[in-house]
């Protein structure tokens, strides 16, 4: 069973949010990727890497808020957390808790989450805590 679970890849996921242009633009620029305005569909595209997009869907109704995690590398995780800085971006050590302005090193790596604009729990990470080495 394993070995179908290997060419199983998630492709894109739709963000909701307030205003796509805006929330789609913030996140590329932390990240340091790129994205669009429009793309096919409604949508604001974030080309996250080559195999996954995050497609950014305004709306006015109300919507779940989601928890997005990236693992980067550690030259990664500096440029974001910088970006953030200059942005005047509040950040947390803790998925729900205040914007303490740390950075939670409780697992092994380094981890920040973040919730502008739209709510939603955004997070980098430098090792994954959800995944057991094999």
């Amino acid at each position: 069973m394993s070995s179908g679970i290997r060419s199983v890849e998630l492709d894109h996921l739709i963000v909701p949010c307030r205003d796509r242009v805006a929330a789609a633009k913030q996140l590329a620029g932390l990240l340091g990727v790129p994205w669009s305005e429009s793309g096919l569909g409604p949508f604001s595209p974030v080309y996250v890497n080559d195999g996954l997009t995050l497609d950014f869907d305004q709306t006015e109704e109300p919507f779940p808020i989601g928890h997005y995690a990236f693992r980067v590398s550690e030259d990664v995780f500096d440029a974001v957390l910088g970006r953030m800085r200059a942005a005047g971006i509040t950040y947390r050590s803790t998925p729900q808790g205040p914007a303490d302005m740390q950075v939670n090193a409780g697992y092994g790596g380094r981890i920040v989450y973040w919730s502008e604009p739209d709510g939603h729990y955004w997070e980098i990470l430098t090792v994954s805590y959800a995944r057991r080495p094999e």
